[in-house]
């Protein structure tokens, strides 16, 4: 068994998908018209196996979960990344906003930022 697929809620389909991909450089690997919303995922290069489902917020309770974790300052998601000062300077440079510099924790180094699509996601390179 291994995960496929994993969902984060968005806002706006077509704004996330700006973002994951031309802000943090994630492929688009599907994109299905189901009509009022798409089965929409992405993935990083060399990941082709693990997909992130960008679904859209509309059930009450996927709106209210997403706006509980973002107040409360809780990631949606963890990105890894193998130099985070670097990921740091590229994503600062495209306009991304992050909670804080990154931080060194008990041997891992992590930094959070916003998707501007309604969450939090934390970089950790360990």
């Amino acid at each position: 068994m291994d995960i496929k697929t994993a969902s984060i809620f968005v806002a706006d389909q077509g704004e996330a998908l700006a973002f994951y991909t031309d802000i943090l450089g994630f492929q688009k690997i599907n994109d299905i018209d189901l009509g009022e919303f798409r089965w929409l995922t992405v993935s990083s290069a060399g990941s082709n196996e693990t997909e992130l489902l960008l679904e859209p917020n509309v059930h009450p309770a996927a709106k209210a979960y997403q706006t509980a974790l973002y107040a409360d300052g809780i990631p949606a998601a963890l990105f890894h990344s193998t130099d985070i000062q670097e990921e740091y300077k590229r994503l600062l440079a495209k306009g991304v906003s992050f909670k804080d510099q990154p931080v060194e924790n008990d041997g891992a180094w992590l930094a959070i930022f916003d998707d501007s699509c309604g969450n939090w996601i934390q970089l950790i390179q360990v």
